[in-house]
């Protein structure tokens, strides 16, 4: 027996343009100009204003709540939008609400770049000087080309000697690959071309002095002890080899100047990314001011063109269904550029009032750079400080930066849980890292300090804190257990 009944709901939809500013919300000002550049091509009614002659008139639109609702689209009637929506005056600088950008003509010199090779270049390089038959250099083209961003070769031999046959129609063995191998692990950066861990240290060595008694120890140490090496267990090695502690301390020093990754080390530079601060924080006699890079504020408007065409359709006396086509498509390009301003501008504001409201969450660390200072934060207490949600605040803090006078940081580094002190004050678990940190800074290395002992020292400070929790925040820090950190 089917049964009709009555039920309500309450749903919340997001409008295209509360998309649309999410999506730009999140987006760091280093990928700002790419996803500007992306609308300016997609949008002919779109213009970069700081591209046009400066001297034209400034032609904007009217200011609107990013909540309404422009996309009304059923029918066509030329009493639904009127020229006027679209040619307002308007004062581009009012997007910080008073804020200022910094100097834009500093924000927007180029970088210059230093012209670099990947290894894989410099390895293709190495090969071009080799006096070598087609299949061969064939072969180390293969292997190059099989090399991972370490500078290993992860692949089987065998799986190489495919690869040549069906790839490049070139037949060859195992010992052939093998042999072509050994040539490029004599290439520069030393230890490439290496299959394991221990292949590319050794590679390394043995381009060292062979002569070198602590060299050949070295080599004896990967060769036979690399396992008890990495767990440091420095005693079985002392009697194992019938060496001093003197001596291991020799061997260990030379073993811990190869490099792991020799890949990795002609690309570190390219690899890193080049961090835009979104905001700037400077002191001026303890007094904090907040800029906003200037980056953030683009000078779009709407094309004048566009603006022309519609201008031409209110005047016309054809009203045929061509020209309403046209029209209707000059509209739909008109609304979506005026969407796009408009989510720019949301996106500015939301970006200066988070900001202010966590550096005067913060302000005493602003002044002084000091990790004591932070005070514990979270989420909601900045969106409960704008009145926004806290998915807003957390797209915010997650993927933008501010420059102070001691470094540029992720906005999420400044949030932080409460921890309660013995005299009953809450402090920043960030002030017990900083804590955590000295006391390993300043142990001795034969003797490192124990998860056990750090948290008795903690607690002798007054910070009642669980032993699984000092070994949370040393992890979080990157700091090894203690056997890991002993020295001799």
């Amino acid at each position: 027996m089917l049964k009709q009944t009555l039920q309500q709901k309450l749903l919340q939809k997001l409008s295209p343009q509360q998309i649309q500013f999410i999506k730009l919300l999140q987006v760091p000002t280093v990928s700002l100009d790419a996803r500007i550049k992306e609308e300016l091509e997609e949008n002919p009614a779109l213009e970069d204003g700081s591209l046009t002659n400066m001297t034209d008139p400034i032609e904007e639109y009217p200011d609107k709540d990013p909540d309404d609702n422009f996309d009304n689209e059923e029918g066509f009637d030329s009493d639904d939008f009127s020229l006027e929506d679209y040619i307002q005056e308007d004062d581009y600088k009012d997007y910080g609400n008073g804020y200022d950008y910094g100097d834009d003509d500093d924000e927007r010199k180029e970088m210059p770049v230093a012209i670099q090779h990947s290894f894989y270049e410099q390895l293709q390089q190495q090969l071009d000087l080799l006096a070598l038959d087609d299949k061969h250099f064939l072969v180390g083209q293969q292997i190059i080309g099989s090399l991972d961003d370490d500078g290993y070769l992860r692949r089987p031999i065998i799986n190489l000697v495919d690869d040549l046959a069906f790839g490049q129609n070139v037949m060859t063995e195992e010992h052939e690959v093998l042999e072509m191998l050994k040539v490029i692990q004599d290439f520069e950066p030393a230890g490439i071309g290496a299959r394991d861990l221990q292949e590319c240290l050794l590679i390394q060595l043995q381009k060292k002095d062979m002569n070198n008694p602590t060299i050949k120890l070295a080599i004896k140490v990967v060769s036979n002890y690399l396992d008890e090496f990495t767990k440091k267990h420095y005693d079985k090695l002392e009697k194992s080899l019938g060496i001093s502690s003197e001596d291991l301390k020799n061997v260990v020093n030379e073993i811990l100047k190869l490099n792991p990754k020799p890949g990795d080390s002609g690309a570190v530079a390219g690899k890193q990314l080049h961090i835009i601060p979104d905001f700037h924080i400077s002191n001026n006699d303890g007094i904090l001011h907040l800029t906003l890079n200037g980056r953030n504020a683009p000078e779009l408007r709407i094309s004048r063109d566009y603006q022309h065409m519609f201008e031409h359709y209110e005047k016309s006396d054809q009203k045929d269904k061509k020209m309403k086509e046209a029209v209707q498509f000059v509209k739909q390009k008109l609304d979506s550029a005026k969407w796009f301003i408009d989510a720019i501008k949301q996106r500015q504001q939301t970006l200066l009032k988070t900001m202010n409201a966590i550096m005067e969450y913060q302000y005493d660390y602003f002044l002084t750079g000091d990790d004591r200072k932070l005070k514990p934060m979270i989420l909601k207490d900045i969106a409960d400080k704008i009145d926004m949600d806290i998915s807003t605040v957390s797209r915010v803090a997650n993927s933008k930066y501010v420059q102070t006078e001691f470094g540029t940081f992720l906005l999420k580094s400044f949030f932080s849980e409460a921890i309660q002190t013995d005299s009953g004050e809450e402090v920043s678990n960030k002030e017990v890292k900083k804590i955590l940190e000295e006391c390993i800074a300043k142990e001795n290395k034969r003797k490192p300090l124990a998860d056990e002992k750090l948290t008795e020292i903690l607690k002798e400070k007054g910070y009642n804190i669980a032993r699984r929790t000092v070994a949370k925040y040393r992890e979080a820090l990157n700091i090894p257990v203690a056997r890991l950190r002993k020295e001799l």
